[in-house]
């Protein structure tokens, strides 16, 4: 879940100077994706100076001395990072955990302030608490600060919910149900791209070129195709705006605000009436929950009740609403009340929307610096749909912009971190490098498990740092790395994409174990639907230079002015 990433920061020390995103890169339609108290930084790759000591001022040095006393004794064995605390606040939470995981080892501890954290970069820590013992540890601080916008959908819900939803859930995202999305998916991405071909075509450019934000078109279009997908509402949004997708923004930006934000105020008393960006917030959920309230109800004026293997059955293909929200509603067995369904909607519209839009951009910007590569995407798309529209067979043909899609989800994860909270005591294998009797934690420890660590881990890939799609089709393993079972692409027969099992959890996209994202391969489907339109028939290049790309963290990892690229119609 996208909103995990930034979550991290609400357990940290926030700077008083953040970056806010400028609203100026989106239209007004899209004027709340601007983000609060995000860090820019140039999307340089990272690395440490470990001769070079970070310089340490009285807070520092107080910071660490409180966590030793408070929590240090409860870690015992485990390595410490003990850095400055302002190396927290001129880049993201993640560069830093990188660097500290350079020097200090696949698990340790993060010293800041009266509490300790343990940070986890090791694909057998990552699989023993996801899948191994994953119901030793809860979502923690996420779930507590989701909860009032998400309610008990999937994400933010307690075990005992979570077990039951996902029982019904889950067969929803069925086969038939994935081949009528690929139409929906198509449908979304040739409105976006008929808007920049008359963009093009209206343009001052005496060759046929237009300048536009992709990454704010992007999440237009992943907006379009969630409300499509998933409640059979057409938000229009690459072309219109309205109420509800103000709304929709309103909501994503508040969700994003309280997971980056150091003090949870909204739960003071009278807040919500008080503060102005709160009384904001309670209305445009009120607006989506209305809008949301509406399709429940004529979902359930319509209901045709079925088993599930007859709802699987249906003919997809001619079905005036294919949406999950349609399969839930007609489930038998599967009643539920209209509130747990309303929040079951909100947790994948915000959990489906901005990181699919992140990885499109991310995907773009990689191959804009890699002219080869794109040659190569495009003479695969020519030669695969060229008589014709996408379909699901088309799609396993499109291997290179699968690629494509997940080398560009590894060097920027979204989310970059997921976090976990220990249940009881627990015992953390040592993983690779580390104490060969493991690590004891005390119950209620909070975990960062750092993805964007394990994926430019240099322990368990090749040139970690470089854009290669194609080192998804070349099996790695390490005989020296004890209890890593590596990288096989033939280890999860029939899988589309790359995951986790091939990867032996050093390549987790969408987590691992009983709580993986659900809409994993919806996500991925989706992505490269649109990522093949756009470049059938455009090419795509950076308005300047990459270093001009700054970055910034929320929930997932965003530019922070827009990606603005050129578009040439092909010939």
């Amino acid at each position: 879940m996208a909103m995990s990433a930034a979550t991290a920061a609400t357990l940290l020390p926030r700077s008083s100077t953040g970056t806010h995103r400028l609203a100026s890169s989106y239209p007004s339609s899209s004027a709340a994706h601007g983000r609060s108290r995000l860090l820019p930084v140039r999307c340089q790759l990272p690395g440490v100076d470990k001769t070079t000591k970070p310089k340490r001022n009285l807070f520092d040095n107080a910071s660490n001395l409180l966590t030793n006393l408070l929590a240090g004794s409860n870690l015992k064995n485990m390595p410490v990072a003990e850095g400055a605390v302002t190396d927290l606040f001129d880049r993201p939470l993640f560069y830093s955990l990188y660097d500290w995981f350079l020097e200090h080892g696949s698990v340790y501890k993060l010293a800041f302030g009266p509490k300790s954290f343990v940070v986890v970069s090791d694909p057998i820590v990552a699989r023993y608490i996801l899948r191994e013992n994953a119901f030793s540890y809860d979502k923690g601080v996420l779930a507590e600060i989701l909860e009032p916008i998400m309610g008990k959908g999937l994400i933010p819900a307690d075990l005992d919910t979570w077990k039951q939803r996902r029982k019904v859930i889950t067969p929803g995202f069925h086969a038939l149900f994935i081949e009528a999305m690929v139409r929906v998916f198509t449908k979304c991405s040739e409105r976006t791209i008929l808007k920049l071909e008359a963009l093009i075509e209206k343009g001052d450019h005496g060759d046929k070129s237009t300048i536009v934000n992709l990454e704010e078109e992007f999440s237009n279009l992943a907006l379009d195709i969630i409300g499509l997908g998933v409640f059979n509402f057409d938000f229009d949004s690459v072309n219109k705006e309205s109420p509800v997708i103000k709304a929709v923004y309103g909501t994503l930006f508040e969700a994003e605000h309280r997971s980056t934000f150091y003090i949870p105020y909204w739960n003071l008393p009278l807040t919500q009436w008080i503060v102005p960006r709160q009384r904001k917030f309670r209305s445009d959920l009120k607006v989506i929950n209305d809008c949301l309230d509406d399709l429940i109800k004529n979902a359930k004026e319509t209901r045709q009740e079925a088993d599930v293997e007859k709802l699987q059955q249906r003919d997809y293909s001619s079905l005036k609403d294919a949406s999950l929200l349609r399969f839930l509603v007609d489930m038998r067995g599967a009643d539920v009340d209209d509130r747990q369904l309303r929040d079951d909607l909100m947790t994948m519209l915000i959990a489906g929307h901005e990181t699919t839009a992140a990885v499109l951009t991310w995907s773009i910007f990689l191959l804009a610096q890699n002219p080869t590569k794109m040659r190569k995407a495009q003479a695969e798309i020519d030669s695969v749909l060229i008589d014709g529209a996408i379909t699901a067979e088309k799609l396993k043909k499109l291997e290179y912009i699968r690629l494509i899609i997940v080398e560009a989800l590894r060097l920027y994860p979204q989310p970059p971190l997921l976090i976990r909270r220990s249940l009881r005591p627990d015992k953390l294998p040592g993983g690779y490098n580390g104490a060969k009797e493991g690590y004891e934690i005390p119950a209620g420890t909070d975990i960062f498990l750092s993805i964007y660590n394990l994926h430019r881990s240099p322990y368990f890939w090749d040139s970690p740092n470089e854009f290669e799609p194609e080192r998804f089709t070349v099996p790695k393993k390490d005989e020296n790395i004890e209890g890593w079972a590596g990288f096989d692409p033939d280890r999860s027969p029939g899988a589309m994409y790359p995951n986790e099992i091939i990867a032996d959890f050093a390549f987790l996209p969408f987590g691992g174990g009983p709580r993986k994202c659900v809409g994993d391969q919806f996500a991925l489907l989706e992505s490269t639907v649109a990522l093949a339109l756009l470049l059938q028939k455009f090419d795509v290049e950076l308005r300047g230079s990459p270093d001009e790309v700054e970055m910034v963290t929320g929930a997932t990892i965003h530019t922070k002015n827009g990606l603005w690229c050129r578009l040439r119609k092909r010939t």
